[in-house]
């Protein structure tokens, strides 16, 4: 037994070693706020509850910003304040797509117009808290999802909302990327 409780920390060790490597060595602060998430326009389940949806698709969102930003020299902030959100797709009920007799769940529909937005204010300040890039009230969409998004992806949960913020942050914040580097 203590012969495998060595190998299992020896193990862990390496892992977590092995790992670090990989993990960049900058990384921007990013602060979001999600205001009344209740009230956006579109973060519907099709098959779980209204919270837990909400919940784990801002978290998937967020988490993804932070990936984004782990470019950004690490002596910056990037905030954001989050006012709507509207997924890409529309939520019907199962019966009225022709998925069985109405007790089934609902399913999400995904058609060229019903595009992925967000809506948001922003800043990117400096170690000494001066703005860099702001934007107030920013009205992101994507027109264009879901050609542009035949070469992503669409497996991935939220793949086109995350191509959008991908597009977006290239554009924005390429030039403190470089700097950094």
């Amino acid at each position: 037994m203590n012969k495998f409780s060595t190998f299992s920390c020896f193990g862990l060790a390496t892992g977590v070693a092995f790992l670090a490597a990989f993990v960049p060595t900058q990384a921007a602060e990013v602060k979001i706020t999600w205001e009344e998430p209740e009230s956006y326009s579109d973060v519907r389940p099709s098959n779980e509850s209204r919270k837990r949806f909400r919940e784990r698709t801002l978290k998937d969102l967020e988490e993804h910003i932070v990936e984004l930003a782990s470019d950004l020299p690490e002596s910056q902030v990037l905030s954001m304040t989050v006012t709507n959100v509207d997924l890409a797709g529309q939520v019907w009920p199962s019966q009225f797509v022709g998925f069985g007799n109405g007790a089934g769940s609902d399913v999400r529909i995904i058609k060229r117009i019903d595009i992925p937005r967000m809506t948001f204010s922003y800043s990117l300040s400096n170690a000494d808290g001066h703005v860099i890039l702001s934007g107030d009230d920013v009205k992101l969409k994507d027109m264009d999802f879901m050609e542009t998004n035949i070469r992503r992806n669409r497996t991935e949960s939220l793949s086109y909302e995350k191509a959008m913020l991908n597009d977006w942050f290239a554009d924005n914040f390429s030039t403190q990327v470089a700097q950094s580097k």
